[in-house]
């Protein structure tokens, strides 16, 4: 009897590991998508009626861009906000050659700082509508997710 209690005990504990985790939702996990493709993210502006937020960035080498990728980018507040109110366009420039991306996704990112990251500012955000026009510029801020929001609202009035 005791054995037979503890194999339903080990039972009921896997199907709990198993399939509760199903259900369980990490912070941030697909409450946003981010498109890599401008074409892409012009389509879903023009059908949501929403800005598109392009951030240029250094994923593996600017502590900056690092900084507002795990202080705002991964943030619930953020994840909301984007949600409702954003088309979100990562451009990444990776400098490790295990984080190199495709030479056409590379050639895209290059195109695209050629005409929004002339400066070349690692990181900078662009909020553009979905014609490309050129709303607002910004980029690291601290004071976390809440401020950040704030401010993206600001430069969207």
């Amino acid at each position: 009897m005791k054995k037979q209690h503890l194999f339903l005990s080990y039972l009921t504990l896997v199907f709990l590991f198993a399939f509760g985790s199903t259900f369980a939702a990490t912070p941030g996990e697909d409450t946003v998508s981010w498109q890599h493709n401008y074409d892409e993210a012009v389509k879903q502006a023009k059908a949501e009626h929403k800005p598109i937020m392009m951030v240029f960035g250094g994923s593996d080498w600017c502590k900056p861009c690092i900084m507002l990728h795990k202080e705002v980018w991964e943030s619930e507040e953020f994840a909301q906000y984007a949600k409702d109110n954003l088309v979100l366009l990562e451009l990444d420039f990776p400098r490790l050659k295990k984080n190199h991306l495709p030479a056409e996704q590379m050639k895209h990112n290059e195109a695209l700082a050629a005409k929004y990251d002339k400066e070349g500012l690692f990181p900078l955000v662009v909020l553009t509508d979905a014609d490309g026009n050129v709303l607002a510029k910004t980029g690291y801020l601290p004071g976390g997710p809440e401020k950040y929001v704030a401010h993206l609202k600001s430069l969207l009035k």
